[in-house]
């Protein structure tokens, strides 16, 4: 946009980190439910039947993601007309109130039917928040980016989900290595959600001190001289013009969210429910795994800048729709630490080259002034539909078909999901060192 700020190079390192910890901040604080959901299901949806007791938990868990349009939305709304750094500091703090209230939460012992009831409430509170995260998260990196990188800065933001699911297991890890079986049901899980009451206050301070994106500076600067029209209906304005995009990043985004829901939250619940394996192995592998995904996002990003964003994305789907297959039947045939690892490294290391074009896919099809919203929006249906219940589905298939196999046929329907999608993109251009070339 004409007229745009050129951020000083300090402020732009300073925008990458305080977008990057605070989201990984938010997506700790959420993932963290995953990892205890076996717990959790004991301690507050008790029940005769530990499949029953286990599904709640897990529709639990999906409930977060029934609040994530809306709060998508409204703080892609927020964003879209306040700016990018309000509603990112909002979101920290709303994320910090729901898992400190997880953290402090009375078991069903303790307060009977209120406990499961008040666990609602927090993974709506929590929902709300991250719904609003990734589009406002995504925006300012992309927003703050040279034309030529913005790939490579938008990865950033699924390195920071990585880093928060890494370490989300790796705490689970030492808490469970360190802490006796009844001092991790009494009190130990508690730990790593009572540190979500203080990244709030810490996350806040971080992105406060953070400018104002540029793009949305000369935006607001072009609407106050008359020079543009303000989009006073950025969700409508979204769906009416600019459908082609909605569709294809609605299925780009389907694919992706399986792949985490699946992977990273669903299979370790899985391995040791379903397949016996120990807490401290499942954890272990699920640190490594999304280990992978950090490493890798940042070199898919760069080859979306360099080569184009589909040259990226097609043949990453492909790749990871045989990988899941081939190494989950492998993994559920023969149960091991090895064969898990091999799921959760192999399967990864496919994710991360389709997990890291698609910040920059979301955002840069939909022009500054309904930028926010358009990326909440798509995405946010796509984890609603598709990723917060996958858990839940997936275990629920296990369990009416009697097959082991069961969710990986779930995963390669999103495979098709997400090819469809990746090619009804618009034309994306490629970035150059030189700037835009078809």
């Amino acid at each position: 946009m004409n007229g745009k700020p050129t951020p000083s190079p300090a402020m732009v390192r300073k925008v990458v980190i305080a977008s990057v910890l605070g989201n990984a901040f938010e997506w700790f604080d959420f993932a963290i439910y995953g990892l205890f959901a076996v717990m959790i299901a004991k301690l507050y949806f008790p029940s005769g039947n530990e499949f029953a007791s286990m599904l709640l938990t897990l529709a639990t868990f999906g409930v977060g993601f029934a609040v994530r349009p809306l709060g998508g939305v409204l703080l892609g709304l927020y964003g879209d007309r306040v700016g990018r750094k309000k509603a990112l500091s909002l979101t920290i703090v709303l994320m910090s109130i729901g898992t400190g209230m997880i953290g402090v939460l009375p078991t069903h012992e303790a307060i009977g039917i209120a406990a499961p009831i008040l666990m609602v409430l927090a993974r709506l509170i929590q929902g709300f928040s991250v719904g609003g995260e990734f589009s406002g998260a995504t925006t300012m990196l992309v927003e703050f980016a040279p034309q030529n990188r913005r790939g490579f800065f938008g990865s950033f933001q699924m390195c920071s989900q990585a880093l928060a699911f890494s370490l989300g297991a790796l705490v689970a890890y030492l808490l469970t290595v360190n802490l006796t079986p009844q001092a991790l049901e009494s009190w130990g899980w508690r730990l790593p959600f009572l540190l979500g009451i203080l990244i709030g206050p810490v996350g806040w301070l971080i992105r406060s001190t953070v400018d104002e994106s540029p793009e949305f500076v000369a935006y607001t600067q072009e609407v106050q001289s008359g020079k543009v029209k303000r989009v006073n209906t950025p969700l409508r304005t979204v769906f009416r013009d600019y459908p082609r995009a909605v569709l294809g990043t609605l299925g780009m985004s389907v694919v992706g969210t399986v792949s985490a829901y699946v992977f990273v939250f669903f299979l370790p619940i899985f391995a040791k429910k379903q397949l016996g394996m120990s807490s401290t192995d499942v954890n272990l592998s699920t640190f490594i795994g999304t280990l992978v995904i950090l490493v890798f996002c940042p070199l898919a990003g760069y080859l979306s800048d360099r080569y184009g964003r589909k040259a990226v994305l097609l043949p990453a789907i492909v790749g990871y729709s045989i990988a899941s297959y081939v190494l989950f039947k492998q993994f559920v045939t023969l149960p091991s630490f090895g064969s898990l690892l091999a799921v959760q490294v192999g399967v990864s290391f496919f994710m991360s080259f389709f997990w890291g074009p698609t910040p920059i896919v979301l955002t840069e099809v939909f022009p500054v002034s309904v930028r926010s919203t358009g990326a909440a929006v798509t995405y946010n249906l796509a984890v609603l539909i598709f990723g917060g219940l996958a858990p839940f589905v997936n275990t629920w298939l296990v369990h009416a078909t009697g097959s082991n196999l069961a969710p990986i046929y779930y995963v390669q329907a999103s495979v098709v999901i997400g090819l469809l999608g990746v090619l009804l993109l618009p034309s994306i251009a490629r970035r150059t060192a030189a700037g835009f070339a078809t």
